[in-house]
């Protein structure tokens, strides 16, 4: 879930660097998501989701996500390298929180869904 949602991040991030959009109408929409599943999120697996964040701050991840989003931009016409290169390293690591609670949430449904269905079919047999 944490490499999905970082995928998922530097692929949102290249787009947004690309097209020329606002970095923090991504930002804000993000956490604001954010914000939103940890309301409805298990509380159990919250801190690991956060944390997940986190960790794709490694010594290995900045630089290459660095260097992706700076050359990116630098190739591109009006766009700053700084601001661009940098915001990519944010998608980065919102996007894992997202996905690691998106995947809790889902794992949750899921085993709702089949406790309700059990207890159906256990109903039907007692009848």
């Amino acid at each position: 879930a944490v490499a999905l949602g970082v995928a998922i991040g530097i692929a949102l991030g290249a787009y947004r660097i690309v097209t020329g959009t606002p970095l923090h109408y991504y930002i804000i929409t993000g956490y604001v998501v954010v914000l939103i599943q940890t309301l409805y999120c298990p509380k159990a697996i919250i801190a690991l989701a956060y944390d997940s964040g986190g960790v794709t701050t490694s010594t290995v991840t900045v630089p290459l996500v660095a260097a992706l989003g700076l050359g990116l931009s630098s190739t591109i016409p009006g766009r700053n390298p700084m601001l661009d290169g940098f915001g990519l390293i944010a998608f980065a690591s919102l996007f894992p929180i997202m996905s690691v609670m998106g995947y809790a949430q889902l794992s949750e449904w899921l085993a709702r869904r089949a406790r309700a269905t059990r207890a159906k079919e256990e109903q039907c047999i007692s009848n």
